[in-house]
């Protein structure tokens, strides 16, 4: 008798776990179909990237001078090769490798050029905007100076403005999803802190009305 002396308070704080917690579940659950449900490549904009330009042919390459360097590497940037290099205090920036002469940070128009440049197909240029390295969009969250060229067909290329490199290309998709992410888990302003008290309680009380749902299944059984 004792455990059917038990079912009656368990069903009641099921009942009322199951209220508290229905909203998180069924966003958890909403967010999640539509994630896993678009294919990956369709978010990131693969189709509208354009391949990457071979290099050119050098004759010489000659290393950029007088700063410690943490990488350096090889790209093709409208039609010419540049060194892309990291820099060991943390910065970065681009040089000619025939000469190893550093080149000059990226202006608005050759951001525009080169952010047309790595799509297959570009619509029409909206916008380009300069942001610095201690002001990210939301959407791009990498702490560099970029310029961020906005296309009619909503695409966003992020360029660093240092070293002329494609840092990100943002779509619509890639903002529905972001924002699905960040509804996911609840952090809808940084959409990065999977490790918050909101979400670590919705998800404890979740557990324990599933728990407790486990538990009352036997006394359903039995009543029938």
């Amino acid at each position: 008798m004792r455990p059917m002396r038990l079912r009656r308070p368990l069903a009641r704080a099921h009942v009322w776990l199951a209220w508290l917690v229905g909203v998180p579940i069924l966003i958890w659950t909403a967010t999640g179909l539509w994630m896993v449900a678009r294919p990956i490549e369709e978010v990131r904009g693969t189709a509208l990237r354009a391949p990457t330009p071979r290099l050119p042919k050098l004759e010489l390459l000659v290393p950029p001078p007088g700063r410690a360097l943490k990488s350096l590497s090889l790209e093709t940037q409208a039609g010419r090769a540049v060194w892309v290099a990291g820099l060991s205090d943390g910065g970065a920036g681009r040089a000619d490798p025939a000469t190893g002469r550093w080149l000059p940070g990226l202006g608005e128009a050759e951001a525009r050029g080169l952010a047309r440049a790595s799509l297959l197909r570009p619509a029409a240029i909206r916008s380009a905007t300069y942001t610095p390295a201690d002001r990210p969009p939301l959407d791009l969250r990498r702490a560099r100076p970029a310029w961020g060229v906005t296309f009619a067909d909503g695409a966003r290329v992020y360029l660093d403005a240092d070293t002329g490199a494609v840092l990100a290309l943002r779509t619509d998709q890639w903002r529905l999803f972001d924002w699905m992410w960040g509804l996911h888990i609840m952090d809808l302003n940084g959409r990065e802190d999977t490790s918050h008290p909101v979400l670590i309680a919705s998800a404890a009380l979740a557990l324990i009305a599933t728990l407790l749902g486990l538990i009352l299944l036997p006394f359903a059984a039995r009543r029938r």
